[in-house]
């Protein structure tokens, strides 16, 4: 066995037993969160510690084009170092050869971590709470949908069809029937996820048109927004293999619920015990402080957590997205909801992301707003008891005014990386100088001969 694979998760070398290892993907995750970096043979990256990415990949909008040059390394396009963390190493089971995928570490020529990397903005917030002797645990919940093949982008997503021959119905939550007529897409979910060594608390048919949602287990931040990372790609294979597209897009069926991505958040002190329950059971002051700071600093974090014009249709009254900043237990109508659980797995859950996210930068969002809001000793509002559909908006509606908001908190900057915010915040202008050259349908029809 090549060396380095002693350091690779156990899965990742029973997937190779018996077999030669013919390929390896360099990858990391660029802002948008799509995998980037090269593929070489096994035995050339076995002889290698270290390989090279230019630090412009980070500027690339989702269309592929640029943002303007705000990196302070100049214009010359210069190189990032990339290191191997092998045990993130996992299989590439869709693959016609063995193949591995291995995430990468980025530093600058310097020896300093990226300080645009999304998966380093994740590390400074976990590093600022190790910092106080806290460490924060996080449970994500991932929505999607199976849709039919799309190839024209003038045409509308359509439901995939199922194993009967109709469409995906809408309206199914929680029924088997419906994960059932998709039930070979599944299979090889679970199959792919098994080879990869990641471990699935369940699945469920949602609300929506072929939409499904993925529960995984609680653990440490980083590890979870690696296999987020990972899912998506493994999701949209398995799709791929039975004529459909998985799509993460925030809102991608007219009047269908959107796909969100849920985070549960808890935080343990350095015995192991959760500090949102006191001895007794009771709630602690740092519970109420967390959801205190969510409330206090999630509207300037909405721009990581719904970062496309798309991800803002989404925030509909009564389509399962709540589109305020209440708190309430065993309440699905508020944005951060308490479920029920024992004192020891007391948790908050922030149900504003979408599942068009980074899951790197979500995930860093969610836990910086609480981690200011322990900090600061931020109260939050009185509970919601009652249905909170008919609050006040507590978000930013649009991507524009969220930009505006995130450019101005500068306790989050802080603590995210200010390089990072004006690396952010001028991809994601671009990106909507973008869209506003592109005329709508909507326009076409209401505008073109009526005004």
């Amino acid at each position: 066995m090549t060396d380095w694979l002693k350091h690779a998760p156990q899965a990742a070398r029973d997937y190779l037993q018996g077999h030669r290892l013919d390929e390896v993907e360099c990858i990391v995750a660029d802002l948008p969160g799509i995998a980037r970096g090269k593929a070489m043979p096994g035995p050339k990256f076995a002889r290698q510690n270290r390989f090279f990415l230019p630090a412009s990949i980070f500027l690339q909008t989702i269309t592929g084009d640029w943002a303007d040059d705000i990196i302070p390394m100049g214009t010359t396009e210069p190189d990032m170092i990339l290191t191997p963390d092998y045990a993130t190493a996992t299989a590439a089971p869709w693959t016609a050869d063995r193949t591995l995928q291995v995430i990468h570490d980025m530093t600058l020529q310097s020896g300093e971590p990226v300080p645009f990397a999304p998966r380093n903005v994740l590390k400074r917030v976990v590093a600022a709470y190790h910092a106080r002797g806290w460490t924060p645990v996080v449970a994500p919940e991932m929505e999607f949908y199976l849709v039919a093949r799309n190839t024209d982008p003038a045409q509308q997503i359509a439901p995939m069809t199922g194993r009967t021959g109709r469409a995906a119905a809408a309206r199914q939550a929680y029924s088997l029937s419906a994960v059932d007529e998709y039930g070979s897409v599944i299979d090889d979910i679970y199959d792919f996820a098994e080879a990869q060594g990641f471990e699935i608390d369940g699945i469920t048919q949602e609300g929506g048109a072929g939409q499904l949602e993925i529960n995984m287990r609680h653990g440490n931040p980083v590890k979870l927004a690696d296999e987020i990372f990972f899912f998506k790609r493994l999701i949209r294979e398995a799709a791929l293999r039975h004529n459909c597209f998985a799509t993460f897009m925030a809102k991608p069926i007219e009047r269908e619920p959107g796909s969100s991505m849920h985070i549960h958040h808890s935080v343990l002190d350095e015995s192991g015990r959760n500090i949102f329950s006191a001895e007794d059971g009771s709630e602690t002051p740092a519970f109420q402080h967390f959801i205190g700071g969510l409330q206090r600093h999630l509207p300037s974090a909405i721009a990581l957590l719904a970062p496309y014009v798309n991800s803002y249709r989404r925030y509909v009254r009564d389509f399962s997205a709540p589109v305020n900043l209440e708190w309430g237990r065993d309440n699905r109508t508020v944005g951060l909801r308490v479920p029920v659980s024992t004192p020891e797995a007391r948790r908050v859950e922030n149900r504003i992301a979408g599942m068009d996210c980074n899951p790197y930068l979500g995930i860093a969002a969610s836990l910086a707003c609480g981690y200011l809001g322990m900090v600061a000793g931020d109260m939050p509002r009185p509970e919601r008891e009652d249905t909170a559909y008919d609050s006040a908006d507590d978000i930013p509606r649009g991507l524009y005014d969220a930009l505006e908001q995130f450019g101005d908190n500068a306790a989050l900057l802080d603590l995210l990386g200010d390089e990072f915010g004006k690396v952010y915040g001028a991809v994601k202008a671009a990106e909507y100088g973008e869209f506003l050259q592109v005329i709508s349908p909507w326009e076409r029809e209401h505008l073109l001969i009526s005004v």
